[in-house]
């Protein structure tokens, strides 16, 4: 048989670049979303297949590309996404009152999705090219780098993204030793800031009272955290209604496609941002767990990943990445309980969307191409 045609060589040249426990957790989750979806939202099966194939592919290719040329394309890609932002602020198209995406023609884009995985590959670069020669003032430097799109992004305004690339840049900056000294004061103000909305919540949620640097809508997400009742059939109506969908799911929950909340069309956005509460209604505490412990498997090999990456730039890249799967379920976890304001962030490989899906295909990508770059390093 011609060596070209054998499909035991197509089969090892297909599976050789993926990482085998990072490969059988992401199929896991995408499993878990296909089975979710039939129930949330089962005319969206088709382009949830085409979607994960699309970012499956991505994926592939990030893996079999090496962390040095990741890192030749830092600060082009950094570079485009800020000039895509500005291009956003001043011409992008404007939907349900936020300028967030650009027309280019033949389609929209978001440039702010680019930045979620530039502003990491960027700030691994810029300390792999001071390392051993790290000073203060780099640390401040970096900041920079990272506030200039966030700030983009929350100007737009889209919390959601911002917090992530804000998220993703802190990560790098930690990892690089970033010292307690200047963690902790922002840490005890953000502590102090939170304690005094809660214990002045009535007051200055009453209406005509302003909050610098917050957008009306951004203000109304936080008090209908604090009181969800205070607008039932408004603002307040999504955090109502997923939580009852996650309490009456009890243990093992009312059975796949027997979930009160999601089949009376009660539950909003029950296959994009309020999954999790689908889940947990029709698979119950047990499902959740379930989800939660498969996260976690995740994040271990992320981070197992990261420790022995062969580089700082590699480790500091793999930490971040790891680390904003993390942001991205903890976050969504928090906001469909009731515990974090709305904010849109998606549930990690289970909510439906095709850019979020190709976004965090391509962040397991690159942890692949780490860790078999430090097998070949090895050997």
């Amino acid at each position: 048989m011609n060596s070209r045609l054998d499909p035991r060589r197509w089969l090892h040249y297909l599976l050789a670049p993926l990482d085998g426990p990072l490969t059988l957790l992401i199929l896991i989750l995408v499993g878990y979303a296909a089975v979710v979806m039939v129930s949330a939202s089962p005319e969206r099966l088709g382009t949830l297949a085409l979607n994960t194939a699309v970012a499956f592919s991505v994926m592939w290719i990030a893996a079999k590309t090496p962390p040095s040329r990741m890192m030749s394309a830092a600060l082009p890609l950094y570079a485009i996404g800020v000039l895509l932002l500005i291009a956003v602020a001043l011409f992008g198209d404007v939907s349900k009152g936020a300028r967030r995406w650009l027309n280019i023609g033949v389609t929209r884009i978001q440039p702010s999705e680019l930045l979620k995985i530039a502003m990491p590959l960027t700030l691994a670069w810029y300390f792999q090219s001071r390392e051993g020669m790290l000073r203060a003032r780099d640390f401040f430097i970096a900041a920079g780098l990272l506030l200039l799109p966030v700030g983009l992004i929350a100007k737009q305004p889209d919390l959601g993204t911002s917090i992530l690339v804000a998220a993703s840049g802190f990560y790098v900056l930690f990892f690089a030793g970033l010292t307690w000294r200047l963690i902790l004061p922002v840490a005890v103000v953000g502590i102090v800031g939170i304690g005094a909305i809660v214990a002045m919540g009535d007051t200055i949620c009453q209406p005509g009272v302003d909050w610098p640097g917050l957008r009306e809508y951004q203000k109304h997400r936080v008090c209908t955290l604090l009181d969800p009742t205070s607008d039932p059939l408004g603002k307040g109506f999504h955090i109502i209604q997923s939580t009852i969908a996650i309490g009456s799911g009890g243990v093992f929950g009312k059975g796949w496609g027997k979930g009160t909340q999601t089949h009376l069309d009660f539950l909003p956005e029950r296959h994009t941002d309020f999954i999790f509460a689908v889940l947990t209604e029709e698979f119950g505490l047990a499902g959740a767990l379930f989800l939660v412990v498969v996260y976690i498997l995740l994040i271990f090999r992320g981070l197992f990943i990261a420790a022995g990456a062969p580089t700082l730039f590699s480790r500091l890249l793999a930490g971040a990445l790891t680390l904003i799967f993390f942001t991205y379920a903890f976050v969504n976890m928090g906001m469909v309980s009731g515990i974090l304001p709305v904010v849109g962030v998606p549930l990690p490989f289970v909510s439906y969307g095709g850019t979020a899906l190709v976004t965090l295909c391509l962040g397991v990508g690159m942890l692949m191409s780490i860790q078999r770059h430090r097998r070949r390093v090895g050997t």
